[in-house]
């Protein structure tokens, strides 16, 4: 029994610790980017030698929205002669085919590329097959949901001009935010994430996430990087892993904004969350040790990565500590260290723990002026709750992933769009 209260104390003594430290992150990100000296991007750079840019579009059953994207790569300003558009059509039963057939027949620059029959289905293999027929030297990836504007491909094409940045990633913003209160809540975790996490990370010199859409790489780097393991569902989180361990970085464009369709069900964002987390995880269970004793990341970017790539198992982490502390409480071991230091430590993190990703998206609100949306941030409370339950079951599905070696299958978001 001795045995077993110490290692319960043990535990809840690492998880405050583990709580510290993301607490400290929180703060640090927000305070650079609310007082910081601010990092630009490349977009001033005026320079009409473009690279060759194939921008892939993966597909399965998109016939709602297949065109929208289409027509705004068409309008693109980019010059046509190095531009290809690659439509990756992955089995799918709709009007998807037809939609992108008929784009190509009027666009000679859009070169579908149809997948069917004993092709292994997914978005890595997907685009495992397009980087060998694409002929662009810089890859630019679009999900097909996405709005990209007219100048965004320039936007983030110019940053290859710098030979140590491996890939790049614009920002991406909800379109559809004044749906309902989860789309609402959505959008203002994405200005947290994008407006304060990713530029700070910028800022800092850190590891900014390339995040699989409204994003690009080099195409000669990854595919001598070995393309995309289809066996892991996140990966533009194992690609940023891999460029950042070949010694290359990823550039962060704030003004490359791109709109997105969040999901408005309450189910198909549980779905969603918990893909997220199970790919996530996957790609932390192995790369962990390869960040920890990378000689190619200073000592600040290993820390960062550590948080990075440990960031969906915090919920589980969490979730562990509420059943820890209710075992404590009945064995009556509720005391684990110093009364009055628990008291200071319980004051503290309920007094500034607590608040920091409030006071991240919060900051985040008011420098995109949209201080009236500040009124939903206790709302967040209820999602952190539906966060930390959907992310622990991914996390458990990661793991169980490691245990039995088992074929990992992609799942589409549902799309709400009327086409």
């Amino acid at each position: 029994m001795g045995l077993l209260i110490f290692s319960l104390k043990a535990y809840m003594v690492f998880l405050m610790t583990v709580l510290l430290l993301y607490t400290v992150r929180h703060y640090l990100f927000t305070l650079d980017r609310a007082f910081g000296k601010q990092r630009l991007y490349y977009q001033d750079i005026l320079d009409e030698d473009l690279p060759a840019v194939s921008v892939l579009i993966p597909m399965h059953n998109e016939e709602k929205v297949a065109s929208h994207i289409l027509d705004l790569i068409v309008a693109s300003d980019y010059p046509k002669e190095k531009l290809e558009v690659i439509p990756i059509n992955d089995h799918s039963t709709d009007r998807t085919k037809e939609i992108v057939d008929e784009y190509a027949r009027k666009y000679p620059f859009i070169k579908p590329l149809h997948r069917y029959g004993d092709l292994p289905r997914g978005k890595q293999n997907g685009l495992n097959d397009a980087l060998k027929i694409a002929n662009g030297d810089v890859i630019i990836v679009y999900d097909a949901d996405y709005l990209p504007p007219k100048g965004q491909i320039r936007t983030l094409a110019v940053a290859f001009k710098d030979p140590r940045i491996g890939a790049v990633m614009g920002r991406v913003v909800p379109i559809n935010a004044e749906r309902n209160l989860l789309t609402r809540l959505l959008d203002i975790e994405r200005s947290g994430g994008y407006q304060v996490d990713q530029q700070a990370r910028y800022n800092l010199n850190l590891i900014p996430q390339y995040g699989g859409t409204v994003g690009g790489f080099r195409k000669d780097l990854v595919v001598r990087l070995g393309g995309f393991d289809a066996r892991v569902l996140a990966e533009d989180t194992e690609l940023t892993y891999k460029i950042y361990l070949s010694g290359y970085k990823v550039a962060y464009a704030n003004n490359a904004e791109c709109y997105e369709e969040a999901p408005e069900d309450w189910n198909v964002r549980s779905r969603q969350l918990r893909r997220w987390s199970r790919g996530h995880n996957q790609v932390m269970f192995k790369y962990l040790i390869n960040t920890i004793f990378s000689k190619k990341l200073n000592f600040w970017q290993k820390i960062d990565g550590i948080l990075l790539l440990t960031v969906y198992m915090q919920p589980f982490l969490i979730f562990l500590g509420l059943i820890d502390s209710f075992l404590l409480f009945f064995l009556g071991e509720t005391e684990i260290v110093d009364y009055y230091l628990f008291l200071l430590f319980t004051f503290a993190y309920n007094s500034f723990g607590n608040f920091a990703p409030f006071f991240e998206i919060g900051t985040a609100l008011v420098i995109d002026g949209a201080k009236e949306k500040v009124f939903l941030l206790p709302l967040m409370l209820f999602e952190f709750i539906f966060n930390i339950i959907y992310t622990s079951l991914g996390f458990i599905d990661a793991v169980m992933d490691v245990v039995t070696k088992r074929t990992v299958a992609w799942q589409k978001t549902e799309r709400f769009r009327n086409a």
